[in-house]
Parts: structure tokens; C-alpha cells; sequence
């Protein structure tokens, strides 16, 4: 019986621990957050959130990804010192909460 129960009770940790660990982030997400990093500078929001995202998601890029997104954050930047900063706004609020929110991709209770 003793046996059974530490069997269950390893398993049970394994398969938490796996649900803990962030998915992996696709090169479209990572640019995306650059844009969004790119916003939130320009708007003269707090891109922390942003950044901490973009440290954990940048292993295993290639060079031309990471190039692909210096440029979003570039563009996005200028477009956010221009018009339309209601929309980029709404943007940063809604779309960019994804890469602002904690990384674990469940709670586990």
C-alpha cells in the first residue's frame, strides 16, 4: 500500500511541475511582444512586464528573428510618439496583457 501511495504522489508532482513550466513561445509571439514593448515605451508606459518576457522568451532565437523584432520595437515606438494613441492604448491594454502577465500556465492547487 505504501508503496502504491509514494508511487501516486511522485507522479502526481511530476505532472504539476510539467503544468508549471510556461509554454513555449513561437517567434510570431516573441515579435508581437516587441511591438508591445515598443508601445508601452512610446506611450511612456512601464515596459517592465514586457521586458521580463522578452529575457525569458530570447534562448534560441535566430539572429534574424531578434533582428525582426528590434525593428518592431523601433516601429511601434515611432508610431506611439504619433496619432492614433487611443487604439495603441487599447492595444497595450488588451493583446499586450499576454506578455504581461505571470508565466506559469496554471495554478495549481
Amino acid at each position: 500500500m505504501n508503496v502504491a501511495a509514494v508511487a501516486l504522489a511522485s507522479l502526481s508532482l511530476a505532472s504539476a511541475a510539467s503544468l508549471a513550466v510556461a509554454a513555449p513561445t513561437t517567434d510570431a509571439d516573441y515579435l508581437r511582444a516587441s511591438r508591445c514593448r515598443g508601445i508601452a515605451v512610446g506611450l511612456g508606459a512601464d515596459p517592465a512586464a514586457i521586458n521580463a518576457y522578452l529575457k525569458t522568451a530570447v534562448a534560441g532565437r535566430s539572429p534574424a528573428i531578434l533582428d525582426r523584432a528590434d525593428g518592431e520595437f523601433v516601429r511601434a515606438k515611432r508610431e506611439a510618439r504619433g496619432d492614433g494613441k487611443e487604439r495603441l492604448q487599447a492595444e497595450l491594454a488588451g493583446p499586450c496583457a499576454a506578455y504581461t502577465a505571470p508565466t506559469r500556465t496554471s495554478s495549481l492547487r
